[in-house]
C-alpha cells in the first residue's frame, strides 16, 4: 500500500512502450487520466487515480514504458519511476500486445517482475476481434501463467480482470486508522507554470519523495500528475502540471493534450499555485496562464520560484513588477521560495488554506444590502442614455468562487468600470481580499414599478 494512501491497495500497470497502459488505466477511471498516442515514451511519471470496484478504493497507477528509448535522455528518470511503483504496488499488471505477440521486451519486464516479488497478474491487450491462439498461447514462455485477455480500447475483459485484482488482494483490515474512512485530500492544489519553473520539483518536495521526473530538459512532465501527501495531519491533492507554452509553439498531438490538461487541471484546482522562475522575465504564457486562472474565477498564489539563486533582489520590487506584468490578478498574494531548498514552502501550504476558506465564506444577505446600499450612495452610476442604473437588493449564491447576484433595473446599463467598483468593495468589506469574487448582474423590476403597472 502507497504511503500517500494508508489502507488503500496499489495497483501497478506495467509494460514495454505502447502495450495499452495509459488506455487501461482511462478505461478503469473511466475517463481520460493518461496521454493515449502511438509515440513510444508519452507516459514518463507515474500516473494515479483513485477507483471504486465493489465498494473498495483501489489506487491505480500507471507507470512508462519499460525498456524506452527516450529522444531526451530521461530513459534513467521513467525506470526509476517505475522501481518506485513496483515497491509501493500490492498488485502488478503485466500489459502485453496480444497482437503483436511475445517481444524481447517483455521477457526483460518479466525477469524484472521475478525480482520484484510482487503479484503479477499477465494481462493480454489488444484483443479487438479474433486473435489467433497461437499468438496467446506465446505468453506462457514468459513464466507468469495464464493470460488474462482484455482490449482496454473496446473494454472487453475489463470487468473479469477487476474481479481478479480484488481476488489476489489482502483482505481489508479490520480496524482502520484514525480517519482512514475519509479519503477526500483537505485540498486540491494545481502547480501550473511554463516549463522549467520548478513544478515537479516543488511536487516531489511536498510529497517527500522523487515522485515526478525533474530533468533541466523543458517539457519532461506531459501527463497531469495527481499526487497525495500529507502535511500536519491534512491530506492534500497537488497535481503536477505539463509546462505551458504559447499556441503557436505547441508540436504535435502529445504537446496539444498536455497543455489541455494543464488547463483542465487549473479548473479542478481549489487553489492555483502560479509558479515563474525569477531568474526569468514573466512571459507572455504565465500571461495566458493568470488569464486561465480569472477566467475560471479561482484562488492563486503568485509563486517566484529559485529565490536561492538571486538573493540579493528585493522582493518589494520584484512583486511590483509581477503586479504590473499581471495587473489582472492584483489581489493574489505573491510568496518567493526556493522548491528545491524547501526554503518558505510551508508558508504556500497554509497561505492557500486561507484562501481555501477565504472562497467558502458565506455573507448573511443584510451584510450583502448593507455594502451594496453603502457603495452606491458613495459613488452612484453615471448616466447612460439618459438612463440610470437602479440597485434594488443583492444576494450571495455561491462559494467557491464567492458569487453575488445583483438586482436592478437593467444590467446594460452598469459599465465594466463600475463592476469592477462594486467588486473592490465587497472585497474590502467583506473576508474576500485575497480571493477572486463573481457579480451577476439580473434584471428585476422594483415593487414600485410592479405596483404602478397593475
Amino acid at each position: 500500500m502507497s504511503a500517500s494512501n494508508p489502507g488503500v491497495p496499489t495497483v501497478v500497470i506495467v509494460g514495454r512502450p505502447n502495450v495499452g497502459k495509459s488506455s487501461l488505466i482511462n478505461r478503469l477511471a473511466k475517463r481520460r487520466i493518461s496521454i493515449v498516442e502511438e509515440t513510444p515514451g508519452v507516459t514518463r511519471d507515474r500516473v494515479s487515480t483513485r477507483i471504486q470496484v465493489e465498494d473498495r478504493p483501489l489506487e491505480i497507477v500507471d507507470t512508462g514504458g519499460i525498456g524506452i528509448v527516450d529522444e531526451q535522455n530521461l530513459s534513467a528518470h521513467v525506470q526509476e519511476q517505475i522501481d518506485l511503483a513496483l515497491e509501493q504496488g500490492d498488485i502488478v499488471l503485466f500489459l502485453v500486445d496480444a497482437k503483436e505477440g511475445i517481444h524481447p521486451l517483455d521477457e526483460n519486464v518479466a525477469r524484472l517482475l521475478r525480482r520484484s516479488h510482487r503479484k503479477v497478474l499477465l494481462v493480454a491487450n489488444k484483443v479487438e476481434g479474433r486473435v489467433a491462439e497461437q499468438t496467446v498461447h506465446e505468453f506462457y514462455r514468459l513464466g507468469m501463467g495464464e493470460p488474462l485477455l482484455i482490449s482496454a480500447k473496446e473494454g472487453h475483459g475489463v470487468p473479469g480482470l477487476l474481479s481478479q485484482v480484488l481476488a489476489n488482494l489482502p483482505e481489508p483490515e479490520e480496524l482502520e486508522a484514525p480517519g482512514a474512512t475519509d479519503d477526500a485530500p483537505a485540498m486540491k492544489l494545481a502547480i501550473v507554470g511554463q516549463r522549467n519553473a520548478g513544478k515537479s520539483t516543488l511536487v516531489n518536495f511536498l510529497a517527500e519523495e522523487d515522485r515526478v521526473i525533474v530533468s533541466e530538459i523543458p517539457g519532461t512532465t506531459r501527463d497531469a500528475v495527481d499526487v497525495l501527501f500529507e502535511r500536519d495531519g491534512r491530506r492534500y491533492l497537488a497535481i503536477d502540471t505539463a509546462g505551458m507554452r504559447r499556441k503557436s509553439s505547441i508540436q504535435g498531438s502529445i504537446e496539444f493534450y498536455s497543455q489541455h490538461r494543464a488547463e483542465r487541471s487549473i479548473r479542478r484546482a481549489d487553489v492555483v499555485l502560479h509558479l515563474f522562475d525569477v531568474t526569468r522575465d514573466i512571459s507572455e504564457v504565465d500571461k495566458k496562464i493568470a488569464d486561465h486562472v480569472r477566467a475560471h474565477h479561482k484562488p492563486c498564489i503568485l509563486v517566484g520560484n529559485k529565490w536561492d539563486l538571486v538573493q540579493e533582489w528585493d522582493p518589494s520590487e520584484f512583486s511590483e513588477y509581477v503586479r504590473k506584468k499581471l495587473p489582472f490578478l492584483f489581489f493574489c498574494p505573491i510568496v518567493f521560495v526556493s522548491a528545491k531548498e524547501g526554503d518558505r514552502i510551508g508558508s504556500i501550504i497554509d497561505l492557500a488554506h486561507e484562501l481555501f476558506d477565504q472562497a467558502r465564506h458565506r455573507v448573511p444577505t443584510a451584510e450583502v444590502n448593507r455594502v451594496l446600499q453603502e457603495a452606491v450612495s458613495r459613488r452612484a452610476p453615471k448616466p447612460s442614455h439618459g438612463k440610470i442604473a437602479k440597485f434594488y437588493y443583492g444576494s450571495q449564491t455561491d462559494v467557491q468562487p464567492p458569487t453575488f447576484a445583483l438586482f436592478l433595473n437593467d444590467p446594460e446599463l452598469v459599465p465594466r468600470n463600475y463592476l469592477r467598483y462594486l467588486e473592490n468593495r465587497f472585497r474590502g468589506q467583506f473576508p474576500f481580499e485575497e480571493v477572486p469574487l463573481r457579480l451577476v448582474l439580473r434584471k428585476r423590476q422594483s415593487m414600485y414599478e410592479k405596483e404602478g403597472s397593475a
